[in-house]
């Protein structure tokens, strides 16, 4: 793979290292650093001509200034003569503004997806979208990656028993199906209502959980105040224990004492975001599977054998 370059912005340094180590490359050289008035520089310190690059930058907090560094390298890059570039979007921020669910909003994940599209990228690899149409906003190629059979994986080593996936809300059914299929095991559904963005009121339990141990899979855990309910919600209904997997730890706000307060057994994200230390949160790596999917992508092979099975 002496065509294959691997670039990181500052946003996840540890994941994109990790994942040019799988490769068996180190990162790319370039320089990012910012001017006294904040805007960001970034000059790329190795020749990319005719090379196949990819860009590993989450837009994560900071969203804006994440965001703006990926669009910079990416017009670097371009200017550099690299043939083809595909930035490595762990986290895709903004992805919950999707649609116009209310008057003179704007569709930020769609302006996101043109921006992207505009510095000059080919095609994107992203994981776990918030909302799987966002691939529809790009004019490009968009690998969209699962974080599903990592879960999996750790669930089958520490094998709970009576065991039962729990989707948080009708609109995660297909995620924790996936799980719950892979697992074998039954499938549970908390109906919740959302009077305002970062509230949710549970309403029903669907499904039997009563002496079963629990895990809610989802794709965000953001100020953890939805997950906090419906942990209150499930124990309520006889839970035995309850844990959670989420591929994005976003961590917000009072997210951490929302946890503590839940009562939840245990919390497990991925590092697509980089995470504070917390007793009860454990953090799992994807970057075998972003190093998997740039390979496949690099050599022209399918992506989606990755999860065949």
């Amino acid at each position: 793979m002496n065509n294959l370059r691997i670039f990181s912005g500052t946003a996840n340094l540890p994941l994109s290292e990790k994942v040019a180590t799988h490769l068996g490359l180190k990162l790319g050289e370039l320089t990012i650093k910012n001017f006294s008035d904040s805007e960001i520089f970034v000059q790329i310190k190795e020749s990319v001509r005719g090379k196949d690059v990819f860009v590993v930058v989450p837009t994560c907090k900071p969203g804006h200034y994440n965001m703006m560094e990926l669009l910079i390298i990416i017009d670097a890059l371009k200017r550099a003569s690299a043939e083809r570039i595909t930035p490595v979007i762990p986290y895709f921020g903004y992805a919950r503004q999707d649609r116009k669910d209310q008057p003179r909003v704007a569709i930020t994940a769609k302006l996101i997806s043109n921006l992207i599209t505009k510095a000059g990228a080919d095609r994107v690899l992203v994981m776990d979208l918030h909302a799987a149409q966002i691939q529809g906003f790009f004019d490009i190629p968009v690998d969209h990656l699962s974080a599903i059979p990592v879960f999996a994986s750790h669930v089958k080593n520490i094998k709970p028993e009576d065991l039962v996936i729990v989707s948080p809300d009708v609109g995660g059914v297909v995620r924790a199906r996936r799980l719950s299929g892979a697992l074998h095991t039954n499938l549970a559904i908390i109906d919740k209502r959302r009077p305002k963005h970062g509230q949710a009121e549970v309403m029903h339990i669907i499904g039997e959980v009563e002496g079963k141990n629990l895990i809610i899979v989802d794709d965000i855990i953001d100020t953890a105040g939805t997950l906090s309910e419906g942990v209150k919600a499930l124990f309520k209904a006889g839970a035995k224990s309850v844990m959670a997997f989420a591929t994005h730890g976003v961590f917000s706000a009072n997210a951490y004492e929302n946890i503590n307060n839940s009562g939840i057994n245990k919390v497990f994200v991925t590092d697509t975001i980089p995470t504070l230390a917390h007793p009860k949160v454990e953090v799992l790596s994807v970057a075998k599977i972003f190093a998997q999917a740039i390979e496949r992508i690099h050599k022209g092979e399918s992506v989606g054998e990755l999860f065949k099975d």
